[in-house]
């Protein structure tokens, strides 16, 4: 979204924004039925709109659909607050469009939730909207859990279930030159270095035995053959295989411990 100057027609260069005096002037304008006050609220609070969707540019949405559901979220807003309340409009309506945004996000996402869990998630979201505005901060997923009457687990796992993925290709972190990813964060337990030194020194191990040894072993431990199969396929019989793979092992593991 960086760089990006007109959205859904509108150029968000020339955005406009509202004294306190004005906000407070329209509200109760608005409220009374003025509609051209209320055209005008909206459009001096799409500022708002795109300070709060720029939170969610990096979920692969397009802008201009994040800018429309933003704009349902100020209407909403617009339409539900109280001017009487001592509380600055941006403190009420950044919750009420970053909600709309989730709800969209979360209705559109790829990953398919059941209906149950989304319901939960959304009354915890709208719970965790109305606790914020009236607590001045984000409320705990205990207090949330408390103010629902419902299990903290559920809390905690509707939540999770319409979080959106994460990209691991995206920036966690730049400071100037190349950017740290989340694949740069996440551990590889497979491919350690131990691991590496390992295989390297099994497969000189191998390449040290001698060619029967090698076809036996690779008869019977890659392709799962019995050691009677492998007796018939080389022509000799099934306790040779069975003296000559013994004597192969050991001598991979001497090879190993030695290493």
């Amino acid at each position: 979204m960086q760089g990006k100057v007109e959205i859904c027609g509108v150029n968000t260069s020339r955005l406009t924004t509202l004294s306190q005096t004005e906000m407070d002037l329209l509200l109760r304008r608005a409220r009374d039925g003025d509609n051209a006050a209320r055209e005008r609220l909206i459009e001096g609070n799409l500022r708002l709109v795109l300070s709060v969707i720029q939170r969610f540019d990096r979920r692969g949405e397009n802008p201009d659909d994040l800018f429309q559901v933003g704009c349902i979220g100020l209407m909403k807003a617009i339409a539900n607050f109280d001017p009487d309340k001592q509380v600055r409009f941006s403190t009420y309506g950044v919750p009420m469009i970053a909600g709309e945004v989730r709800r969209y996000l979360r209705d559109n996402s790829a990953i398919r939730v059941s209906r149950s869990i989304r319901d939960v998630a959304y009354r915890v979201l709208q719970c965790k909207e109305a606790m914020t505005t009236r607590m001045g901060r984000e409320p705990t997923l205990d207090e949330i859990a408390k103010e629902l009457g419902i299990p903290l687990e559920d809390v905690s796992q509707s939540l999770d279930a319409v979080c959106a993925p994460v990209s691991l290709y995206d920036p966690v972190f730049a400071d100037g030159g190349d950017p740290l990813t989340v694949m740069d964060q996440v551990r590889d337990t497979k491919n350690t270095e131990a691991n590496w030194m390992e295989h390297i020194t099994l497969r000189n191990a191998f390449r040290a035995l001698n060619q029967r040894e090698k076809q036996i072993l690779s008869l019977r431990f890659y392709d799962g053959k019995t050691q009677m199969e492998v007796a018939g396929a080389l022509g000799i019989s099934q306790a040779q295989v069975s003296r000559l793979e013994k004597g192969a092992i050991g001598a991979l593991r001497k090879s190993v411990s030695v290493s």
